[in-house]
């Protein structure tokens, strides 16, 4: 039936628009006609123009930006050498009086102020590094390094190079670091130190792609910086650690858009567009950095590239757009006129009365105006995109039932494997305090029951030894006394943490000695003994056990104990004695001073290997691997 009466209608407006049946169809063409011609001379003439001048206003933009960029890096590059130098200079005023546990909490200070710095160390005049950051390198000496010798002059930034002692980035990337120095001197203005920090060049990468947000570059654009020999330090993957390579593109229209306007009203070749290995055409945008800068120390480079076509792309995009605006307003205002725009404007208030309706919540659903033009179709697609969100809606109810069943389901599972991890805390300081007693009171108190059965054997066959042997006894009372304060105090208080592993053995080997009478070769290398962790107190513990067997049981006259740092970064401490011996391979009902021994063995993933024989002496043996974290 529509189609019946939009037939009987179509012969009727075909008559009204025909020129030849009526003057004002006439009329109305040739305003169309001339409205298209002025449309089109006038978007030609007006996109041309535009054209022109947004290629200028997006050249000089660029150039702004890579200016603004230059000196975002420069600035940050020139804050992180002033503090370095500021802190050269504090350290300079206590330098030879300050203990190195002050300067390194100064460099410590200054790391947690600039995460950046990978690592800063103060070294004295001769070369010999007598603080720094963690306490890496502490002790050696960096006079033979190019960085030192600049920096007792004056203050210095190196080119980036690769940290072979550090592990590489998640990737296999190495990590890449800028040295820098500067001298500490005295009141007097005497070069008396260096101070120097490496400066990540990960981080230098981050800055520049936060000054490249900070600026609201688009998606194209990108950032560059280069080093002085051309290499590509910051930029995309594709580029980054190449050397750049270009050659200029000499297309008049390209060339010409790209030049900028100065003040005075030359034109500047800045940016060029040049053609990269690849055959891609590109806009570049180069800053060189100020004479003293710190980029200009470093011989740094910062440019923008953007792909040609995207650098036209916003002016092809303005000037099609002023066409088009032209011809639909001419046409439009020629055409139809004010009763078809009169009537578009009726259906889309009629639309927007019903959209209102929806948000204030007096409707549920959106009338569908009739029709093929933009108004029927808006109000269809809003209407479908009204039902996709009622049904999400909906859908994001459910969901958020199940999540909140889900979130008690786990926290239920997460408050009882607390309390697992709770009862396995305690069953460890249950074996801890265990393993003590045994390794004090157990001791002493089978010393005291060896001197009360030998009493009372004296009791009947030599009363006159008595008091001779109620003096050992109370010795041996006394020795344990002393033990188990020992325990309790290193219970409360930890040598190892304080002096490392190696210095705590040699104290406890020279008490040893003294008190027994044994001599005992003592040696350690110095890595080894700089170990100062749980492990090490286990470790220092082990050691106890095995000497306190050597003294009761081994009747051994020289005793050899190493702490040294062998191959695949592993730690290897031997016990050696000359003594009596045992058979290893037998089992010793009562006695857990082996088995101590490998339950704490066990405890830091140690390997631990006991051989002895009767008559031969015992060598105990064990084997830790410290992982790369330790020995880097």
């Amino acid at each position: 039936m529509l189609t019946t009466i939009s037939s009987r209608r179509m012969p009727r407006l075909l008559r009204y628009l025909d020129p030849r049946r009526s003057l004002a169809s006439a009329l109305g063409w040739l305003i169309i006609a001339l409205s298209l011609v002025f449309a089109l001379v006038a978007a030609w003439w007006l996109g041309g123009m535009a054209r022109t001048s947004l290629m200028q206003q997006h050249s000089r933009q660029l150039v702004l930006s890579a200016d603004q960029l230059g000196a975002g890096l420069d600035q940050a590059l020139a804050s992180r050498l002033q503090s370095v130098r500021a802190t050269a200079a504090m350290l300079g005023t206590g330098l030879g009086t300050d203990t190195p546990r002050a300067q390194r909490a100064v460099l410590d200070e200054l790391q947690s102020a600039y995460p950046e710095f990978t690592w800063i160390g103060l070294a004295d005049a001769k070369g010999r590094v007598v603080a720094a950051s963690d306490g890496l390198l502490e002790g050696s000496s960096v006079a033979e390094r190019a960085g030192f010798a600049q920096g007792l002059k004056e203050s210095w930034i190196g080119d980036v190079a690769v940290d072979k002692k550090r592990p590489p980035l998640p990737g296999g990337e190495a990590q890449r670091t800028v040295d820098m120095t500067t001298p500490v001197r005295d009141p007097r203005g005497r070069a008396v130190g260096v101070l120097g920090a490496q400066l990540s060049l990960r981080w230098a990468r981050n800055y520049a792609q936060g000054l490249r947000e900070t600026l609201h570059l688009h998606d194209a654009a990108q950032a560059l910086v280069l080093d002085r020999k051309g290499v590509v330090l910051i930029g995309p993957d594709a580029l980054q650690g190449k050397r750049w390579h270009s050659t200029p593109v000499n297309a008049t229209n390209l060339i010409d858009a790209a030049q900028v306007v100065t003040g005075d009203g030359t034109h500047s070749p800045v940016p060029a567009f040049e053609r990269l290995a690849s055959g891609q055409v590109v806009l570049v945008t180069r800053t060189e950095p100020r004479v003293g800068s710190a980029l200009h120390t470093l011989g740094w480079r910062v440019q923008l590239i953007e792909p040609a076509d995207r650098a036209g792309q916003r002016a092809d995009t303005l000037w099609l757009r002023i066409l088009w605006g032209s011809l639909g307003l001419g046409g439009t205002a020629a055409l139809f006129g004010v009763l078809i725009t009169r009537r578009l404007t009726r259906r889309l208030t009629d639309l927007t009365r019903a959209v209102q309706n929806v948000g204030r919540g007096k409707a549920q659903h959106v009338e569908v105006p009739s029709g093929i033009d933009e108004v029927a179709r808006v109000g269809a697609a809003f209407a479908e995109v009204l039902g996709a969100l009622q049904l999400e809606r909906g859908e994001l109810r459910t969901l958020s039932s199940e999540l909140e069943q889900r979130v008690a389901t786990r926290t239920r599972e997460v408050e009882r494997l607390a309390k697992e991890t709770r009862y396995a805390a305690m069953v460890r300081e249950r074996l801890k305090i265990a393993r003590d007693l045994h390794d004090t009171l157990a001791h002493s108190m089978m010393a005291m029951l060896t001197e009360i059965r030998l009493l009372k054997k004296l009791h009947v066959h030599d009363p006159a030894a008595l008091p001779d042997e109620l003096v050992h006894a109370e010795q041996a009372a006394h020795q344990g006394l002393k033990e188990a304060r020992a325990a309790i105090t290193q219970l409360r208080f930890n040598a190892v943490r304080d002096v490392g592993l190696g210095a705590a053995l040699a104290d406890a080997i020279k008490l040893f000695s003294e008190r027994t009478g044994l001599v005992v070769d003592y040696s350690s290398e110095p890595r080894a003994a700089s170990l100062a962790d749980e492990r090490a107190e286990t470790l220092f513990r082990i050691v106890e056990e095995a000497l306190r067997n050597v003294e009761c049981h081994a009747m051994a006259s020289l005793v050899r104990v190493s702490l040294r740092d062998a191959a695949d970064r592993r730690l290897e401490l031997s016990i050696e004695d000359d003594g009596v011996g045992f058979d290893s391979s037998a089992s010793h009902p009562g006695h857990y001073g082996l088995v101590g021994l490998r339950e704490q063995a066990q405890l830091i993933g140690a390997e631990l290997s006991v051989q002895s024989a009767p008559h031969a002496g015992t060598t105990l043996r064990l084997a830790l691997d410290m992982g790369p974290d330790i020995w880097s």
